[in-house]
This record gives C-alpha cells, structure tokens and sequence, in this order.
C-alpha cells in the first residue's frame, strides 16, 4: 500500500516537474532542487495575482457618481 502510494507520489512529481518546464540540472536531484525553486516561483505569482484581483474587486465601485434624481448626503463639517 505505502510502495503504491511513493509511486503515484513520484509520477505526479514528475508530470508537475515537466509541466514547470523542461528538465535541468546535472542530475535527478539537481532537476527536483530547480522544479522546487519553479514551484515556489508559481505559487508566488498565484498569490500575488489572487491579491491583485481581491484589490480590484474590493475597489470596484469605490468612485460611484449617484444618478442626479438621488438625493446627496451632505457631511457636516
């Protein structure tokens, strides 16, 4: 059972490591140090894109101009 799982473990690795581009290093354990440093690299610009559109969506309609017949609140000064 555990062998059977370090197998589909290792294929998956291996299928997300040639989907990060192709293979480089020296050796197999240089190429899985590079796919890592690539992983990090995607996970870094999901983030940073999942906080770019949260941004936009929070500032959607922050410069709302009210229709003319709405009447305007006026802020005491």
């Amino acid at each position: 059972m555990i062998s059977r799982v370090c197998q589909t473990t290792r294929k998956v690795w291996r299928v997300w490591a040639k989907a990060l581009g192709d293979k480089s290093g020296n050796s197999d354990k240089e190429a899985d140090w590079i796919a890592l440093i690539r992983t990090f690299i995607f996970i870094q610009l999901v983030v940073t894109n999942c906080f770019i559109v949260a941004g936009n969506i929070r500032h959607w309609n922050d410069h709302h101009v009210p229709p003319s017949y709405m009447p305007v609140k006026k802020v005491a000064q």
